[in-house]
């Protein structure tokens, strides 16, 4: 007995489908939707462009190899190679033909922070573009929350609309006992019955608008959403945390770090360097014209540079970032106020919302007192059929206006929670 009432209760579990609350469809929904594999990639760009920057720090090795074939070449005076034969020193001279195969290497030992700071830069334009990614991505969140009240809707109004069918069989089996007794005309009981199979067909298209709404649901959350759970009432908390503010402050830090990396391409750069190479002519040129042979040569030191080229469009490009820099500050500043208007106006509406749902619950009292003297008024003969299907689809209006009221209000108060994101 034991082993059987365990085999029923996993087979209860196995058959009802789990409810899905809000939560898990946004979490379901930022897993599978195809910008978050964007992000993975953004991170990955960011890292290989940092490291890339890092190497500048690494000796630069530049290898060469030219052939030159020279109009003219350094020689000594006629007299002075007279001299020479006189001495007998045959003195050849250069060839026209010349040689080289060497190996450059540099070695950066002092930029002024140009180095740290391009790294700083394009590590500041990856977070960035992750974050502009995640501006992208909570459109997503809108969709989500559209589609998950939908739902909720849709199953109000498929259970209010059982509700109407339990009220209009019960009328209409009771019309069918007065007509087989003769204290009801036919005419009412078919009425009846015909406002039913109409709530059943209605029955039928709301069904199927529901099973669209889930599979849409289901795929953009990635999962199966068949039970959504209706969302209990918040209240915002003060602030703001929106992506696209953190995206305005990025480009506004962005624009202190170009603006750093202005000043240090102003300083001087100092290296050391190493070159050698194998070829003809050689550094010893007085060897070479004697004896025209391939040698080896190098040559080390330190050098120091400073481009004052970049002095000319220093003031234009310190000022480009500067207007960078209030334009970033005008569009948080614009963001801000419409930020705070669209909450207002949610704000606004849960007010509302709240109000009519108070007037529902009497407005529900009374239809539902209505509905019940017109069933009796309909037992004694004072009216017809329609006029009892009037009161009974007024009543299941209002628990329609009601179930209404309350989930417009709940996704308002959630779709403020989304406008803050607080």
């Amino acid at each position: 007995m034991r082993a059987s009432i365990i085999l029923l209760l996993v087979v209860c579990a196995v058959a009802s489908p789990r409810a899905q609350t809000l939560e898990e469809c946004q979490q379901g929904a930022q897993r599978n939707y195809p910008l978050i594999a964007k992000s993975d990639l953004l991170r990955q760009t960011t890292d290989i462009n940092i490291d890339n920057i890092g190497k500048g720090w690494l000796p630069q090795v530049a290898a060469t190899a030219q052939a030159t074939l020279q109009s003219d070449v350094t020689a000594f005076p006629r007299q002075m190679h007279d001299i020479y034969q006189q001495m007998g020193v045959d003195m050849k001279g250069l060839r026209n033909d010349q040689y080289r195969i060497g190996v450059d290497v540099q070695q950066m030992v002092y930029d002024g922070g140009n180095i740290r700071l391009q790294k700083d830069i394009a590590r500041q334009q990856g977070e960035i573009a992750l974050m502009q990614n995640e501006v992208d991505m909570y459109g997503v969140r809108q969709r989500v929350n559209d589609m998950y009240f939908a739902l909720l809707l849709l199953d109000a109004q498929i259970q209010l609309n059982r509700d109407l069918q339990q009220v209009l069989e019960g009328n209409e089996r009771k019309l069918a006992s007065m007509y087989k007794n003769g204290t009801a005309a036919e005419s009412d009981y078919l009425n009846v019955k015909a406002e039913r199979l109409n709530a059943l067909q209605q029955l039928t298209t709301l069904q199927k608008q529901r099973q669209t709404v889930a599979q849409m649901l289901s795929l953009l959350c990635g999962i199966n959403v068949q039970s959504p759970v209706k969302p209990h009432a918040i209240v915002t908390a003060a602030g703001n945390n929106r992506p696209e503010l953190r995206v305005t402050d990025l480009q506004m830090k962005l624009a202190d770090t170009k603006e750093e990396a202005l000043r240090a391409a102003l300083m001087p750069k100092v290296s050391v360097f190493a070159q050698g190479y194998y070829g003809y002519p050689g550094m010893n040129m007085f060897d070479d014209m004697l004896h025209r042979r391939w040698s080896l040569n190098g040559i080390v030191g330190a050098r120091i540079t400073w481009n004052i080229g970049a002095l000319y469009t220093h003031k234009n490009d310190k000022a480009r970032q500067q207007l960078l820099r209030h334009q970033a500050a005008n569009a948080r500043e614009v963001f801000l106020l419409n930020n705070q208007l669209e909450a207002t106006e949610h704000d606004a509406n849960i007010a509302l919302y709240r109000q009519l749902m108070d007037d529902d619950v009497a407005i529900i009292r009374l239809r539902a007192q209505v509905r019940r003297a017109a069933e009796s008024k309909l037992a004694h003969g004072i009216i017809d059929a329609n006029d009892l299907v009037r009161e009974i689809k007024a009543e299941n209006a209002a628990l329609l206006q009601q179930s209404m009221h309350e989930i417009q209000m709940l996704k308002e108060m959630y779709q403020r929670k989304i406008t803050t994101n607080n």
